[in-house]
């Protein structure tokens, strides 16, 4: 055996992997382990979505290969959604690439467009595959912070300091993950216009744009958006469908093109029921979203209580599935992250594992029912 690869090296197992191992080995144990840690929707998808996977299974072609961009059915959904959701005209056989899940579309974008030796802007804290996968490339992750008391806005007057001459990409994510903040039209113009003046990529993207947020943006719906924009989508907060790996690319055509080229050696499409499911789920109405948005500011609310219980700080004006709240003076994030999970049996997320401008800070998940939620609080009083 001659060694692995080095790019295996620069880097450590994704953090949810090990450490739901931990989590499961002590349920396993018996501990009444309460996962507020991890962002994956307890609830379940619509009727009609699983209704249409069931009603496919029985069809003589739906267990064979799938075509690599998806049947024409499910780009066309995609393109209605965008233009309902986000006012977005997309064309579904040149502009819209589906995906196994948004997360393969990280890899799949970056093996487009990086070199090894290209840098790379991701913001801090942030999605950890980002920086991961860029490593993976051997391409170099440069990191940004953001302004929480301002929308999330990027520091651009900074980065115009540095030497962006190698810098092909930069990763945006609004709402935000982990802290949830909103973003704006502004900041999203801003964004493009330093794209261009640089000629960087913006990936942007943006799977909790529906999710307690009543303003949801596409950068691709901002002016200049398409000319320097891609953006990732997903269905698995949206249609609370994570299982399933539905997602979706969309914009410029001529860069999809080069993004298919990739994916179509990696994959062999989707089975046929699931991209039916998520026709069926593209296809729900409004009152979806909104029903969907009570639950979760039912249990944002208890979580700020429990929050607050624990003497953390948090902003309220935030979307998303998580609230992202700074441990007081005195303390450690690892330190109380480690309280909760081995003394109350709660598991939360450190903030750390997000970058280091997550030092300080933990994360904490609304996809638990309230019920658990308050038996967490509970167990805190006790």
């Amino acid at each position: 055996m001659k060694g692995f690869a080095n790019r295996v090296d620069t880097v450590q197992e994704y953090y949810f992997s090990a450490k739901l191992r931990e989590v499961n080995q002590l349920i396993a144990d018996g501990k009444p382990v309460i996962n507020l840690g991890i962002g994956s929707p307890d609830l379940a998808p619509d009727r009609s979505v699983i209704d249409a996977l069931k009603s496919t299974v029985e069809h003589p072609r739906a267990h064979g290969y799938q075509n690599y961009q998806g049947i024409p059915e499910l780009r066309i959904a995609m393109a209605e959604f965008y233009g309902r959701a986000y006012k977005v005209t997309l064309n579904p056989n040149k502009e819209i690439l589906p995906l196994m899940g948004s997360k393969e579309g990280i890899m799949h974008l970056s093996m487009a467009f990086l070199n090894p030796g290209d840098q790379v802007l991701i913001p801090d804290p942030g999605y950890p595959t980002y920086s991961s996968v860029t490593k993976l490339l051997g391409a170099e992750p440069i990191f940004y912070t953001l302004d929480l008391e301002k929308k999330g806005r990027p520091n651009l007057d900074n980065l115009e300091k540095l030497d962006l001459s190698k810098v092909k990409i930069m990763w945006i994510n609004y709402p935000h993950m982990p802290t949830g903040a909103l973003g704006s039209k502004e900041i999203l113009a801003d964004l493009i216009a330093f794209a261009k003046k640089h000629e960087i990529i913006l990936l942007h993207d943006n799977p909790y744009s529906h999710i307690l947020n009543p303003d949801p943006l596409s950068i691709l719906g901002i002016p200049g958006g398409k000319d320097v924009a891609l953006e990732l989508n997903s269905l698995s907060k949206t249609f609370n469908m994570p299982g399933w790996r539905v997602g979706m690319l969309c914009g410029r055509a001529d860069w999809i093109e080069a993004v298919l080229k990739v994916k179509s050696n990696m994959d062999s499409g989707m089975f046929l029921g699931i991209q039916k499911g998520a026709i069926a789920a593209m296809s729900l109405g409004n009152t979806w979203f909104a029903d969907l948005d009570e639950q979760y500011q039912n249990r944002r609310k208890l979580v700020w209580k429990m929050a607050e219980i624990l003497n953390l700080s948090f902003p309220k004006e935030t979307a998303g599935l998580f609230v992202w709240c700074k441990v007081p003076e005195g303390k450690t994030a690892d330190e109380l992250v480690d309280f909760l999970l081995y003394e109350k049996n709660i598991f939360i997320t450190p903030g750390r594992i997000f970058g280091p401008a997550g030092e300080g800070y933990v994360r904490i998940s609304l996809c638990m029912p309230e019920f658990k939620i308050l038996e967490a609080i509970n167990r805190i009083k006790s």
